[in-house]
């Protein structure tokens, strides 16, 4: 049947406007804005001035990281759909994204019909949320507004993308990579509180020939229980006053807004000077900072970085990393003596 005939048999059901513009082709966005995100010029338009805002809280105030001569255009369109009015608010937060591809895009969804549509060869995308997902201002923009933004400048690029942390200083830069529970946020908060500049708490890009390493520092996500090894009470305070989170394994942290509070943004891309892999194990008598030889390297990388390995950078990434420095970091009796040792790393 076309498409014309089912939608001439459905007009006393639907509304003009619907049969005159079936697709939203014709719509018109509210608002634009212009925003440069790892390495890329995003244009974000939507409909929605409270999606746009959400993209402001993620994105604002962040340095402009260059990776190329030129950066790319990518535009990103943000479609608050509408929903009935009658339908209640959801109480239960919103199930997880689904990932999905097919000819050539790349994409997710959700069982309530949110999805996102990314075309890295046309360098554009589609969000398509409904109202209610508003309420849930932490899962839109952590997992769709980030997913999109993260995705299309990772493929446009030809970036690695890897999960870990990056801090440094003049330009040098540290991957640090570990599980959870091995104290990731507890040291890179340590790292800042002494001077380190940050490139990113959770997702690092790296363009591979050049291991230069780009990254979003707008949050660092801090538990509780990491409070307790602030020297200063002044800083514990501050972060209690951050908004807590709550991810979907049902941890809670303290999402403080890197932004504020006088922290070091890494004013542009970091060379990686090294990589250092955390561990739970304490360190006891022996060296914190432990060297690994390049198979180790390799298979700590495999291991850690499961999506990152079959992308098509990723040779050409591990070979240039094989020159990089690989250290294992095992605990000590305070959180400092860690970010004191990358300190001397960085400085060697």
């Amino acid at each position: 049947m076309c498409y014309e005939c089912y939608m001439t048999r459905r007009t006393d059901t639907m509304a003009t406007d619907l049969l005159a513009d079936p697709f939203g082709e014709r719509l018109q966005m509210l608002v634009r804005k212009r925003l440069y995100v790892l390495g890329g010029r995003f244009l974000f338009e939507s409909n929605s001035r409270e999606l746009l805002r959400l993209v402001d809280s993620a994105y604002a105030g962040l340095p402009r990281h260059r990776l190329s001569a030129s950066a790319p255009d990518l535009t990103v369109r943000l479609l608050l759909r509408p929903t009935n009015p009658r339908r209640r608010r959801a109480r239960a937060e919103p199930p997880p994204l689904q990932m999905l591809s097919g000819a050539g895009y790349l994409g997710g969804a959700t069982d309530a019909s949110n999805f996102v549509v990314v075309s890295p060869s046309e360098r554009t995308a589609l969000l398509a949320l409904s109202p209610p997902l508003l309420h849930f201002p932490y899962h839109t923009r952590y997992e769709f507004i980030e997913f999109t933004v993260f995705t299309l400048a990772a493929r446009t690029q030809g970036l690695v993308s890897l999960h870990a942390a990056c801090v440094g200083r003049g330009g040098r830069g540290i991957l640090l990579m570990g599980e959870s529970g091995a104290g990731k946020s507890t040291v890179t908060l340590q790292c800042l509180l002494r001077g380190f500049e940050i490139l990113a708490e959770d997702s690092v890009f790296i363009a591979p020939r050049k291991l230069l390493a780009t990254g979003v520092a707008n949050f660092l996500h801090v538990r509780s229980d990491s409070l307790r090894w602030l020297e200063l009470p002044r800083d514990a305070a501050a972060i209690r006053k951050s908004p807590v989170i709550r991810r979907r394994s049902g941890v809670k942290k303290f999402e403080v807004d890197l932004r504020r509070g006088g922290f070091r943004l890494a004013p542009g891309p970091l060379k990686i000077a090294a990589i250092v892999f955390l561990s739970p194990q304490r360190a006891g008598r022996r060296r914190l900072l432990e060297p690994l030889s390049k198979p180790d390297l390799r298979a700590r990388l495999a291991a850690a970085q499961a999506y990152a390995l079959h992308q098509p950078a990723w040779n050409t990434f591990e070979q240039r990393l094989s020159r990089v420095a690989a250290y294992e970091l095992q605990r000590g009796q305070h959180p400092r003596e860690a970010a004191d040792a990358l300190g001397t790393l960085l400085d060697s």
